[in-house]
């Protein structure tokens, strides 16, 4: 259901107007030290690092795994990009820094426990509570490296380009030429052959052939055994002793595998997640949040998708996604309401269910106990069409709520942005 819903909001014509600051849509993303220790199970070239989550650590971490440098990476690690010009909250600029070993403790300080605020975090910003320790690579290469799944073929692809080290996007528009695409048979895994053409692509200057080769079968190789939806590696990276490393790496892995993937799935960081987001999985309920005014709760993605779709159309903004699915409760209605007013950026909700399996008189019950429950401040905008309406209808007159009723979802939506006006 989850990923059915999130496929449709990527296609509906109000997600491209509405700035969502969300990215877990239907995936587990990690972080950069989980996925290079995973990536070194499969036999993957990374940097010597260890995370730590508390200066007091440090001491020791520089002694025992880093005794010879001078220089050591801090990375902070939080589930977006962009970290190196990001700003934390208390002022310090920049979330990844290459620092002597004798300020490694007081740079880390200023990172743990703190906001850092990046292009892709949002004003909010997401907290530090692990920093990266990692070897300083000499590095005489940057290239980029991604699989990602494709519609096109209906596998996966491979993308590479011989230029890497700042975002795809920016590569894409200054080096369009220098990227390959070299899609995989799903069934037949990886040739020699597309790994050949891989290698080719990136344009090594240092690596010896043969080994790079088999890097980017292993990198296939856990993208496939461990249901990878992306990973990405900006930079892949040639260092001066001629070995081929990934410098850093994005992992993203497919929510619908979480039953054969418990291992990776143990990872995730849920203090980089939407609280609202967390709060509705627990509730059994698909909950996007967005930056608009208007709350939203229906039953059915495809629901979903034309109210916030409407909504727009008559000059308001969504503030969520939430769909409540087929069957719930009322108990999960009284969940879905708080969930909804704990934005303090909704100024009204608009309920809108059609009930098929979903009975009215459920949906009803529950939004007259919801409301009560959390003093509902906000007005509420409800329309019920299908199985047991007139009794739901019922239930909300009786109330004695400041409920407004609405005909269809048109009348719904209009009378939703003009209440808050």
């Amino acid at each position: 259901m989850a990923l059915r819903a999130a496929r449709r909001l990527l296609r509906s014509p109000v997600f491209s107007q509405v700035k969502s600051q969300h990215q877990q849509l239907r995936h587990l993303n990690i972080h950069e030290y989980q996925g290079a220790k995973l990536m070194s199970q499969f036999g993957i070239n990374v940097p010597k690092g260890v995370a730590v989550s508390s200066v007091s650590e440090i001491k020791n971490v520089l002694e025992n795994h880093f005794p010879g440098e001078e220089e050591v990476v801090v990375k902070s690690q939080i589930l977006a990009g962009g970290r190196g010009l990001g700003t934390f909250k208390n002022g310090f600029k920049g979330g990844v820094h290459v620092v002597k070993r004798s300020d490694v403790e007081a740079i880390a300080d200023k990172m743990l426990g703190q906001v850092l605020v990046t292009k892709q975090t949002g004003p909010d910003g997401k907290p530090v509570n692990q920093v990266y320790l990692c070897e300083k690579l000499s590095l005489v290469n940057e290239m980029y490296f991604a699989i990602a799944l494709d519609r096109a073929s209906a596998g996966p692809v491979i993308i590479a380009c011989s230029k890497g080290g700042t975002s795809i996007e920016d590569l894409a528009e200054k080096y369009p030429d220098m990227i390959i695409k070299v899609p995989v048979d799903i069934w037949t895994g990886i040739t020699d052959k597309e790994a050949s053409k891989v290698v080719d692509g990136l344009s090594l200057k240092a690596s010896e052939k043969t080994s790079a080769i088999e890097q980017i079968k292993n990198l296939y190789k856990l993208f496939t055994e461990k249901d990878c939806t992306l990973l990405e590696i900006n930079p892949l990276a040639e260092t001066a002793d001629n070995k081929l490393v990934a410098a850093d790496a994005k992992l993203n892995f497919d929510d619908n595998a979480a039953f054969r993937q418990k291992e990776v799935f143990a990872l995730r960081d849920k203090s980089q997640e939407d609280p609202r987001e967390v709060a509705a999985a627990a509730a059994d309920l698909n909950y996007i949040g967005l930056d608009g005014e208007i709350g939203c709760m229906v039953n059915g993605a495809g629901l979903a998708m034309a109210t916030m779709d409407i909504i727009k159309l008559h000059g308001g903004t969504p503030a969520n996604f939430l769909d409540v699915g087929g069957n719930a409760s009322e108990g999960q209605v009284v969940e879905a309401f708080k969930i909804l007013t704990s934005d303090a950026r909704v100024k009204a909700i608009l309920v809108n269910i059609f009930g098929g399996i979903m009975k009215c008189d459920v949906i009803a019950s529950g939004i007259v106990n919801a409301a009560k429950q959390v003093s509902l401040k906000v007005p509420l905008v409800v329309r019920l069409e299908g199985t047991n309406v007139d009794m739901g209808k019922s239930i909300l007159k009786e109330s004695g709520m400041a409920i407004i009723a609405a005909e269809d979802l048109d009348d719904a939506a209009r009378k939703a942005v003009e209440a808050i006006k």
